[in-house]
């Protein structure tokens, strides 16, 4: 009675450990969110980008440095003897003198005109500032992608184990069959042997499925940063319901509209154009130097031997400084020139992403009309491939048929399946894929 009672007590505590943990879809992506190492780095450069546009209004205003000194000296002299005017000899006594001065300052400047460089500068590092927002929301709706994919490659696997495990019950209860058949001398012992190889066959092919699946989970755990030793079990976000198909497509009718209402959406879009926009200011800024600067400066300034006498003498400093550029070594020149390189080829990366994305937004169409045909296909395969079972089992069983046809029927069904899982999985991930390429996946509600 002890030991069963201490049986139940430690299967009770160990329980919780080998727990299944169920995620789903909306957990997943929301961790991916939240831990994504990618994601993470480029929301870590957006402080850069909100600094150097601090800095750039900084440089508006005036700088003011101040300065407090103090300094203490003493002059040892030993005495000696030195000639007056008359030639007579003067005896100089031995001394020691000490002497402090103390100094306080306030002093800074100003730039007045730079060619317009402090403004540019501002609309620079505003213009960085929104490519790098920009940039993070792109990185998020590739985050929610990745995870969806990821997600689906492990519910396909478990999908096909799940084909795999019906298989070999399948062809156990067929191998069972067949051996009783052989026991009244109905079939020949080949069939049993052949019934045999098809199930050892059907079990290997289960252990492989398997190990699919735990690759595959075990990838999508790594790519969350979650532990991939615990037991995770995903949920079936189409678990229970009609797959209809035709109900997505409505959204991708035409391909001029969403190639437009991409470029309207698409984040990286919209970041490459205002790094366009930077490298506009940056050759305004490089322009700048061919223009005259004219600079304020400002100073306060007290000194005295004592702290009570400290502002009894005051410097008060203003000046205006005139810089004209008449020769540089052709520098200015040069950083024109490498401004306006820039500025080229921001265009011209802005083209290429236009085409790219006019690239993707066709080929995701393409794709998941594919995909849609596909599934259509697989899915009457299936049926047909049931039937054909059915047949061939029934045909068996009444001896008109052959087990290496009820085998291959078998082998057909069995296919067929995997490949309607194959096509419904790859339909939504097409589908996820052509939503990415037009900007419209969701991320906002999974933050």
């Amino acid at each position: 009675m002890k030991r069963i009672l201490l049986l139940i007590i430690s299967f009770a505590l160990l329980s919780p450990i080998f727990a299944q943990k169920k995620l789903t879809l909306e957990e997943a992506i929301s961790i991916a969110l939240q831990r994504n190492t990618s994601l993470i780095k480029t929301k870590n450069s957006l402080l850069t980008s909100q600094s150097q546009l601090k800095n750039a209004y900084g440089a508006l205003l005036p700088t003011v440095n101040g300065r407090a000194g103090f300094s203490w000296q003493r002059v040892n002299d030993i005495g000696g003897t030195q000639r007056d005017f008359f030639g007579n000899e003067v005896i100089i006594p031995q001394s020691e003198a000490d002497s402090r001065s103390y100094s306080m300052s306030l002093s800074g400047g100003v730039t007045l005109f730079d060619g317009l460089a402090n403004i540019a500068n501002i609309n620079q590092k505003d213009n960085n500032l929104k490519a790098t927002e920009y940039n993070i929301e792109k990185k998020k709706q590739d985050v929610v992608y990745e995870t969806t994919n990821f997600y689906y490659l492990v519910l396909n696997a478990a999908e096909l184990m799940r084909v795999r495990e019906d298989n070999v019950k399948y062809n156990q209860k067929f191998y069972e069959t067949v051996q009783e058949r052989n026991r009244l001398g109905i079939v020949a012992k080949a069939d049993v042997y052949t019934a045999q190889v098809q199930l050892g066959n059907a079990e290997l092919l289960l252990i492989q499925a398997q190990n699919s699946y735990e690759t595959s989970l075990s990838n999508l755990l790594n790519y969350l940063a979650l532990n991939v030793l615990d037991d995770y079990i995903l949920v079936d976000p189409f678990s229970g319901s009609s797959i209809d198909i035709d109900t997505y497509m409505p959204e991708f009718d035409n391909i001029s509209a969403m190639v437009n209402a991409a470029l309207d959406t698409r984040f990286d879009f919209k970041s490459q154009q205002h790094l366009v926009n930077a490298a506009e200011n940056n050759l305004t800024i490089a322009r700048s130097g061919l223009f005259p600067s004219l600079s304020g400066s400002y100073s306060y300034y007290t000194f005295a031997t004592k702290p009570s006498s400290l502002f009894n003498r005051k410097t008060l400093d203003l000046g205006l400084t005139l810089n004209v550029p008449i020769f540089s070594n052709f520098s200015t020149e040069n950083q024109i020139q490498l401004a306006t390189v820039s500025l080229k080829n921001s265009q011209e990366d802005l083209l290429a992403l236009e085409r790219l994305v006019k690239i993707e937004v066709k080929q995701g169409f393409l794709d998941l009309q594919a995909a849609k045909k596909s599934l259509d296909v697989a899915t009457k395969n299936v049926t047909a491939a049931a039937e054909t079972r059915k047949i061939n089992q029934e045909r068996y069983n009444l001896g008109s048929g052959t087990i290496l046809e009820v085998l291959q029927a078998d082998r057909d069904f069995t296919d067929a399946q995997r490949n309607r899982i194959n096509a419904q999985f790859d339909f939504y991930a097409k589908r996820d894929k052509l939503r990415n390429a037009l900007g419209r996946l969701e991320y906002k509600k999974f933050e």
